[in-house]
């Protein structure tokens, strides 16, 4: 893990504002976990692919940021809405999030967001990320499992390395379950770092392997919607392909994690 900056802001316990509570937390690594915050009321309805902003007051100011809910719509009212962050080492909301204890009071609005799928579609859905881009699939794939409509999906994930594959428990369980349609391909990018020793999958960039997943599966344009989150450069590279493999612009949707050009660790993402 990147070495910290000593935050010493001063977080409000209270504030007008807040209208939710951070009620549990889950650490994958060290500056990788899932975060779940509920509202104080009535949930706030979503539709899965949507983000929330989520943030405390620190030193007399409002420091927030939007993340994708990986929790499914049904479970918002008891279970709250479920976040994927990676901690940046920087002053920002992060390592504010970092210092909360359970029951801490906090801000949530939203959501917004255009990212989402398309209704009664049959097509063999793929979703490509990169890290925590992986979020707003998850939340997809489980709204689809309670509302037992689950789709065709093949879910391409690519992180640095294996401690960092986020939810893979899960889409593993969904892979052996033969009543989810889900295909997991995790993929690594830097597999001679001692800290991935003993993988034997994938390996490289997620943009270097969808074209092959999409050969060895049989994934015909025409019956076939592609789903990218994360890394600006990633989607654009992984679009560039998919279109010279005649995917359609209409085929391929985007969600970025940041602007292009932007420095994702001032983001705070």
């Amino acid at each position: 893990m990147t070495e910290l900056e000593h935050d010493s802001r001063e977080i409000h316990p209270a504030a007008d504002q807040y209208n939710a509570r951070l009620v549990r937390r889950v650490d994958q690594t060290d500056d990788l976990a899932y975060f779940w915050v509920r509202y104080e009321g009535e949930p706030i309805r979503f539709e899965p692919g949507q983000y929330m902003t989520i943030g405390v007051f620190a030193d007399g100011k409002l420091v927030q940021r939007p993340y994708s809910v990986a929790s499914p719509p049904a479970l918002a009212g008891d279970d709250g809405y479920e976040f994927y962050v990676r901690l940046v080492p920087i002053l920002r909301f992060t390592t504010l999030l970092w210092r909360l204890p359970l029951g801490h009071s906090m801000r949530m609005i939203g959501p917004k967001g255009k990212f989402l799928l398309e209704p009664d579609d049959d097509r063999t859905h793929v979703f490509v990320s990169t890290g925590t881009g992986i979020a707003p699939f998850i939340s997809m794939i489980r709204q689809g499992q309670i509302d037992r409509a689950p789709r065709q999906t093949v879910v391409v994930h690519g992180c640095s390395y294996v401690d960092e594959l986020g939810y893979r428990d899960v889409l593993e369980g969904w892979q052996e379950d033969p009543a989810c349609p889900v295909r997991y391909i995790p993929t690594i990018s830097r597999p001679d770092d001692p800290r991935n020793a003993g993988w034997g999958g994938r390996t490289g960039r997620v943009e270097t392997v969808v074209g092959s997943v999409c050969e060895e599966l049989g994934l015909r344009p025409e019956q076939t919607v592609v789903y990218i989150c994360g890394n600006p450069d990633m989607i654009l590279n992984v679009e560039a392909d998919l279109m010279g493999r005649g995917f359609p612009d209409f085929h391929v949707k985007k969600e970025l994690y940041w602007p292009k050009g932007k420095d994702a660790a001032l983001l705070g993402r």
